[in-house]
């Protein structure tokens, strides 16, 4: 199984070169490598001073660059889902080229990333694969959307069929519109069964997330926010990389106040992210382009630890065998934490984010009988009898 990381964290703070500096450490120990961008800004390539390919590209020994032909693969994913929707709008009377601009899906690129991704980790052929994602906020969107479009899926779908097949007829002849076939209905359920598979494999035992920041009080608080959005969808964080730290040795006056800025910085950082392993890279005096540089920054990154060992830390989500749920939700506050049941589901808030957890039967037909946020973890109990109301 290829050992999955993930590089997220606010937009400037060098979560592409940390990224492309693990790929780099990877295949130069020896490993398989693919390092694949969700980032729409593609400058991975550039990092790593390569041109990239639609298919996966040998930029260095052992290490290979996949930046994802989106037009090829938005027709290989959902070809019939556009050919129906263009041929729809057309109907209503948009010429071809309105009705293909409004069937470009937004956010498309980032889909289409992961889908490929979940192609290439099936593949068997990489030991190791590396995620540049796309700042936070874009990231957070992307990873809690499988499970959100579940949620929808299962409850739309099978009613959705049956009333398509009731009231083409009538709708072809009222409306004197195409009404989607089963073939078009297949391929929404197959890039449904797609995004399933591809959190299945980010929130797999093999997989974990590494956050990015610099020393800064901006940015040490989004990711903060960021490790509690996570752990709420049940991606494991497993590391912090504090990047551009100023070297303490030799600074001048003006340069002396950052680098006392960033100590404070850092020792909030240790303190607040603790037990995850905190790694710095300093501040370089030239930006780090190709594989040379970045084994450089990969080796002051993780010093003699082996960023390719499993994660160890317990997953966000678990039950234990007594039927308490955890949820791991560092950083989160009582109030700005919200429970609810509904049916055999719960809906846990946190913050602006929400996740609606599907009970597992044992659970779904127990009530709840407390819930307790404390030291990083809500911790649910439930009682004998019926779901709540």
């Amino acid at each position: 199984m290829s050992r999955v990381l993930l590089f997220t964290g606010k937009g400037g703070v060098g979560k592409t070169t940390a990224a492309a500096a693990t790929a780099t450490l990877a295949a130069r120990s020896g490993r398989k490598t693919l390092v694949v961008s969700t980032d729409t800004a593609h400058s991975l390539a550039d990092t790593l001073g390569a041109t990239a390919g639609a298919e996966p590209t040998e930029v260095s020994p052992g290490l290979h660059l996949h930046q994802v032909d989106t037009q090829k693969a938005l027709e290989r994913q959902w070809g019939d889902l556009r050919d129906y929707a263009r041929g729809f709008f057309a109907e209503l009377g948009l010429d071809e080229v309105t009705a293909e601009e409004i069937t470009v899906l937004p956010g498309a690129e980032e889909v289409i990333a992961l889908l490929e991704l979940r192609e290439q980790a099936r593949s068997g052929r990489w030991d190791v694969i590396v995620i540049d994602c796309a700042p936070t906020a874009e990231t957070l969107r992307l990873l809690a959307l499988p499970e959100a479009l579940d949620w929808h899926v299962n409850r739309l779908l099978p009613v959705g069929r049956r009333l398509l097949r009731t009231l083409s007829p009538l709708i072809r002849r009222v409306a004197q519109v195409s009404v989607p076939e089963d073939h078009v209905v297949g391929a929404g359920e197959r890039l449904h069964r797609g995004l399933l598979e591809v959190r299945e494999l980010l929130t797999g035992p093999d997989a974990s997330v590494r956050l990015v920041l610099t020393p800064e009080a901006v940015v040490l608080a989004e990711a903060r926010r960021t490790l509690t959005s996570l752990s709420l969808y049940g991606y494991r964080v497993d590391a912090v990389i504090a990047n551009r730290v100023f070297p303490a040795g030799g600074a001048d006056p003006w340069r002396q106040r950052w680098v006392e800025a960033q100590a404070g910085h850092l020792a909030e950082v240790e303190q607040s992210f603790a037990p995850l392993p905190v790694h710095t890279v300093p501040y370089l005096d030239a930006e780090p382009v190709g594989p040379a540089a970045l084994a450089r920054v990969a080796e002051a990154m993780y010093g003699a630890s082996d960023p390719f060992a499993p994660p160890t830390a317990d997953p966000p989500l678990r039950i234990t065998p007594e039927g308490e749920l955890i949820l791991a939700l560092p950083f989160a506050e009582k109030g700005e934490v919200d429970l609810a049941r509904k049916g055999d589901e719960l809906i846990v808030n946190a913050g602006s984010y929400r996740r609606v957890l599907a009970l597992p039967a044992a659970l779904a037909r127990r009530s709840v009988r407390e819930a307790v946020l404390r030291d990083g973890f809500l911790r649910v109990r439930f009682q004998s009898g019926g779901p709540d109301d």
